[in-house]
């Protein structure tokens, strides 16, 4: 597949489709991608299945329009990450850029979806759209890193929104902006109280449904949030991208 390049950007995209072999492997029938969205399968651990998103040009630049999609069907194992970080840039065009991922994770399946982090250079305006479809009895690790600006400048615009639903269900939905344009207050106190990097990680597994963690604040700058249903939200700021990763790393692994 190519990418399609208009005078309104790149439209590009990248799917995924991960499933069970029968002999407790994780095979990949589908692993396409277009334009900047190179997609690689990468040496794995056990039965599970490793890939990874290369970018193959510079972006998402205003005015592209790039979507992700990723399905772990029944007895797959997947993980997806990505060779470096993106770096959304301002284009020649206008418009702002648009990232949309979709990720499905069916019953008796496992989805990690570890990107590296998003960066807004200045002049940049991005919005990204994750949204997640969840079988009851699937497992997720999902993180999400945003870094406003590059060293020493200014971020440009960033919308990020989050959705998740579990059996047909939404647990979660829930919206930032940050940068020029951005409602007021999203810096201050009440917002990121002046730190450059924000992070989540959603984390859904079936025994929480009956043995979930409670709501708590494990170290400055970190929250976590049982939802209402098998899903734990941990959220965190800092003052760098290297802070906010090890901040996440430390929650996820306190949830066992």
């Amino acid at each position: 597949m190519d990418g399609v390049s208009a005078p309104g950007g790149v439209r590009a995209r990248a799917e995924i489709l991960a499933r069970g072999d029968g002999s407790g492997r994780t095979a990949l029938p589908l692993l396409a991608g277009e334009g900047p969205l190179a997609v690689r399968r990468t040496r794995g651990t056990g039965a599970g299945a490793r890939v990874l998103l290369v970018g193959a040009m510079s972006g998402p630049l205003g005015g592209d329009h790039l979507t992700v999609t990723a399905r772990a069907a029944a007895g797959a194992r997947l993980s997806v990450g990505s060779a470096a970080a993106t770096l959304a840039l301002p284009g020649q065009d206008r418009a702002g850029a648009r990232y949309e991922v979709r990720l499905t994770v069916d019953d008796d399946a496992e989805l990690h979806w570890l990107p590296e982090q998003l960066i807004s250079a200045h002049g940049s305006d991005l919005t990204v759209d994750t949204r997640v479809d969840l079988a009851p009895a699937a497992r997720l690790v999902l993180r999400e890193e945003q870094v406003l600006g590059r060293s020493g400048e200014e971020p440009g615009h960033l919308s990020s929104r989050l959705t998740l639903r579990i059996g047909g269900r939404r647990l979660l939905d829930q919206e930032l902006a940050c940068g020029p344009g951005a409602p007021p207050g999203w810096d201050g106190p009440a917002g990121l109280g002046g730190h450059r990097a924000v992070g989540q990680l959603l984390v859904a597994r079936p025994e929480f449904a009956t043995d979930r963690p409670g709501p708590r604040v494990p170290s400055e700058g970190v929250a976590v949030l049982p939802l209402s249903g098998p899903a734990v939200l941990v959220s965190a700021v800092a003052p760098d991208g290297l802070r906010l990763r090890r901040l996440l790393d430390e929650a996820l692994a306190s949830l066992g």
